[in-house]
């Protein structure tokens, strides 16, 4: 089914790609919210991802491709979101995890907050790779396609951003121990 709605989109369908944004829409938009950590920066990189695959989508060359193709539009748009405003780092949009989700508990909803602390003090950049391979569960050959990126260099820089998110959560631990040792 989406295949047919690539190919009918690159032969100018508008209807096609309509339908083909219903389907993408949300999967774009919670990957960017994760990137960018701004709801409206997301809003306008998934807007702006929707309207360079329209005017781009002559020049995909395998409708079978859409998929990595698309999400590195989205990435890309992400990254020049994230370049609009330097002081990206500042963002103090809450991470929300996409899909269904349980009631939280008290200690669960602490956990995820440290972790979606650690996610924001990344760069966009590590930001996306983490995105791209434990949120949506890409391998990393389907996250290197998307980045347009050697497989290699996808595992070098998962492995930097993941050492990167552990210190933040080691410190986070020992500054809780800290806080929580010295009552």
């Amino acid at each position: 089914m989406q295949r047919d709605l690539v190919v009918r989109s690159m032969d100018g369908d508008r209807e096609a790609f309509t339908e083909l944004g219903r389907l993408w829409i949300d999967r774009l938009y919670a990957a960017a919210r994760l990137i960018l950590v701004d709801q409206h920066r997301a809003e306008d990189a998934t807007q702006e991802a929707l309207l360079a695959a329209w005017r781009d989508l002559k020049g995909l060359r395998d409708p079978d491709r859409f998929d990595p193709w698309l999400r590195r539009i989205l990435v890309n748009a992400c990254y020049r979101e994230a370049r609009k405003d330097k002081s990206w780092r500042q963002a103090q949009a809450r991470v929300e995890p996409f899909g269904r989700t349980e009631p939280d508990h008290a200690d669960r909803t602490a956990d995820r907050d440290v972790v979606d602390q650690a996610l924001r003090d990344l760069d966009p950049e590590q930001r996306a790779l983490i995105v791209l391979h434990f949120y949506l569960r890409l391998p990393v050959a389907e996250t290197a396609r998307t980045l347009g990126i050697p497989a290699g260099t996808v595992k070098s820089r998962l492995n930097r951003a993941t050492t990167r998110m552990r210190a933040n959560l080691d410190a986070e631990a020992r500054r809780a121990t800290a806080v929580g040792g010295a009552s």
